[in-house]
């Protein structure tokens, strides 16, 4: 992922309702929720979901498929890896570490 990628993403991510949207598409995994259960799960309006939506989307944070008369969003897991990889990728100096463990960093 590249920093202008990473800017997106962090700012997409950076306000409440679309980090909410965000935690919960990746909390139900691939089947994704059409908006209507997400304004449901997480009390927005159509509104501002759609706005969120659109933010998440640009940042491609989202994935999203027709379903009959439904637009169903799910989190962009490759994108997500992507980020958490830019964050990491120089951690500790290069010295091999348990980043999701959080183990700290051992010396070689």
């Amino acid at each position: 992922m590249d920093t202008k990628a990473t800017l997106a993403a962090l700012s997409a991510l950076s306000q409440g309702s679309r980090l909410a949207i965000f935690r919960l598409l990746v909390q139900v995994g691939p089947a994704g929720l059409a908006a209507s259960r997400i304004a449901e799960h997480l009390d927005v309006q159509p509104s501002a979901l759609s706005f969120h939506l659109k933010e998440l989307s640009h940042a491609d944070l989202l994935s999203s498929r027709q379903d009959g008369r439904f637009v169903i969003y799910s989190a962009n897991i490759a994108t997500m890896n992507g980020l958490v990889g830019f964050l990491t990728e120089n951690c500790c100096g290069g010295v091999p570490c348990d980043v999701a463990a959080g183990e700290p960093c051992k010396p070689n």
